[in-house]
């Protein structure tokens, strides 16, 4: 990982520790946030047309959303039960083992497809649009075998941002499921950040696309876009807890409100929030206002154009 990004990560991690022990209602709700916004985006890299407003009514409401799948409806669920099973292995101080990835795949595609939920797959796959062709199914139980005696041992060697991207991209490339693979590659990620006192990073889906460039980058051999990528995510939660946790100080770590952050483009503060509410815009949920960067605005700008 790139070390100005590394040396930036760690040295948030190193303030954020300073501030320990945080204030339990703070953290509650942090984790609250992190969790919608994690479900919310995971399941939408892969598909999912819920809304952030509408997976947050799904969770704590329990209500059934017109026009959307029963299966989207189970994803948003099943995943919340994955967050909540990460939880618990870190409260038990479980490490990462092959029966703790196929209990969480088992809750990704419980009520979605159980006869695969929580096995390796059997069959040959592709993976459209991608540079890499999977392993052959009758190689996974090995591959999975090398990935953990990797992980816990040359793998712990690395920086616990990197070990995070790599064990992510490690997995992802063996693709040892038939379905869920993506969503499982990244509650693993936030495995190792949780367990070595990280909060969860959260992929965007605003920034679909660019994931999936650079992790056919990876494919390449060119892991450098792709633990940036992973890094600057791990850095952006980072900054929402620095910024929960420090209420008063005037230090903003770079983050704006959008009545700022319309400065820097055409589009109205209201429009902006939009943007926000509905994933399109990277931005972050802090109390009750919504907060971007200019880097942000200017990167949909550039995307999208001016209205």
């Amino acid at each position: 990982m790139n070390e100005t990004l590394l040396r930036s990560i760690e040295g948030k991690k190193r303030e954020l520790d300073r501030l320990r022990p945080f204030n339990a209602a703070v953290v509650r709700k942090l984790e609250e946030q992190l969790a919608l916004e994690w479900t919310y985006n995971s399941n939408g890299i892969e598909g999912n047309t819920l809304t952030l407003r509408e997976t947050e009514v799904v969770l704590k409401q329990g209500l059934t959303i017109g026009g959307k799948s029963v299966k989207e409806h189970f994803e948003v669920l099943n995943h919340e039960d994955g967050i909540a099973y990460v939880r618990q292995t870190l409260t038990r101080q479980q490490p990462l083992t092959q029966e703790m990835i196929k209990a969480l795949h088992q809750l990704i595609l419980k009520n979605i497809d159980d006869e695969e939920a929580g096995v390796y797959r059997r069959h040959n796959v592709r993976i459209v649009g991608a540079l890499l062709i999977p392993p052959q199914a009758v190689k996974i139980g090995r591959l999975m075998d090398e990935l953990m005696v990797w992980f816990h041992g040359a793998g712990q060697t690395l920086p616990v941002p990197q070990l995070a991207a790599e064990l992510h991209y490690r997995f992802v490339c063996i693709h040892p499921f038939i379905d869920g693979n993506g969503r499982v590659g990244r509650l693993l990620m936030n495995v190792v950040l949780m367990q070595n006192g990280y909060p969860p990073a959260v992929i965007l889906k605003v920034d679909r696309n660019k994931y999936y460039r650079v992790l056919n980058e990876a494919n390449q051999g060119k892991m450098a876009g792709f633990e940036a990528f992973v890094g600057r995510a791990i850095e952006r939660s980072l900054i929402i807890y620095l910024n929960a946790v420090k209420p008063n100080t005037s230090e903003k770590q770079g983050l704006i409100p959008l009545k700022d952050a319309a400065q820097y483009c055409d589009y109205s503060a209201e429009y902006l929030s939009l943007l926000a509410r509905k994933g399109k815009l990277s931005a972050v949920k802090l109390n009750r206002n919504w907060v971007t960067t200019r880097e942000a605005v200017e990167e949909y700008v550039r995307v999208h154009g001016t209205k």
